[in-house]
């Protein structure tokens, strides 16, 4: 299998090219790959397929093979990979997604993809859609108990399920240990990815985060949006911010005139390669 590495921001994956590729198990291909000992090292696998609805199709699947709705960064280098491998010239495309279609701004230099602006859609308030167990119609600044300790959450799904925590320190959070708690939690019935955050001021926030079926990553753009959604509602930030995470930042911003989210940033390759998933096989 062809295969080629990219990241946003440190959030990586393994992108295979599906008009040219074929993967018959995609859920042990996603967690054999995935392995940093024994396989090629990433959060996850992106398949990029063809699409009766939209230019692209992307086909996510985290790193224990869980199928993924949707993935901000992920996005953004499927983007990149269509453009610079040749498989488009445009530089406004749409991709299907397990959340939607998604329509994205490329921005080119040198012919080759710098950044690139993704209309996420509008956020998703209602708990039940979320999904969310719970008596109230929206969660903001709920509390939340976990592990013993009270905590308060604001939750937002932008095509996938994210509860977005306060803390004093996110650097200094012991997150191996407090993720886990939130993503297997009896309020979420499909589990949950927890952004950690602390604002900075009005047009910063920082960010750590845990998601579900890939633990601690460097970046989540899904989350970054999610994130600036919450922290609006709660009166914190302006309708445009920098979200700064482990891996770089995203703007992102929440606009007044359409509802929706808009996120820009970086997508990087960092090598192609071919593996032999036989040589993996049980």
């Amino acid at each position: 299998m062809k295969f080629t590495k990219m990241h946003g921001i440190g959030h990586d994956y393994v992108y295979v090219n599906c008009f040219s590729e074929r993967v018959e198990n995609p859920v042990e291909a996603a967690i054999i790959v995935s392995d940093r000992h024994f396989g090629i090292g990433s959060d996850g696998l992106i398949l990029i397929k063809p699409s009766d609805v939209a230019d692209f199709k992307m086909e996510m699947y985290n790193e224990d093979g869980s199928l993924g709705a949707m993935c901000g960064n992920g996005i953004r280098c499927v983007a990149k990979y269509v453009y610079d491998y040749g498989l488009t010239r445009n530089t406004s495309i749409s991709i299907e997604t397990g959340s939607g279609i998604k329509y994205l701004e490329l921005t080119v230099e040198n012919d080759r993809v710098k950044c690139v602006r993704v209309n996420m859609g509008e956020p998703i308030l209602k708990a039940a859609d979320i999904p969310v167990l719970a008596r109230k119609e929206t969660l903001i600044s709920e509390p939340i108990l976990v592990a013993g300790e009270q905590y308060s959450m604001t939750c937002v799904s932008m095509g996938n399920p994210h509860a977005v925590v306060p803390v004093e320190d996110p650097a200094a959070l012991e997150i191996e240990k407090i993720g886990p708690k939130f993503e297997n939690h009896p309020m979420f019935p499909d589990r949950i990815n927890t952004e950690f955050i602390r604002v900075l001021d009005r047009d910063n926030i920082q960010m750590r985060v845990w998601e579900r079926g890939s633990g601690e990553t460097l970046a989540c753009g899904t989350g970054a949006c999610a994130t600036t959604v919450a922290c609006i509602l709660n009166g914190w930030v302006n309708r445009k911010v920098t979200v700064h995470l482990r891996g770089g930042d995203l703007q992102i911003e929440w606009n007044e005139t359409d509802n929706k989210v808009y996120m820009t940033g970086p997508a990087t390759i960092v090598f192609d390669g071919e593996i032999d998933l036989s040589n993996f096989s049980k």
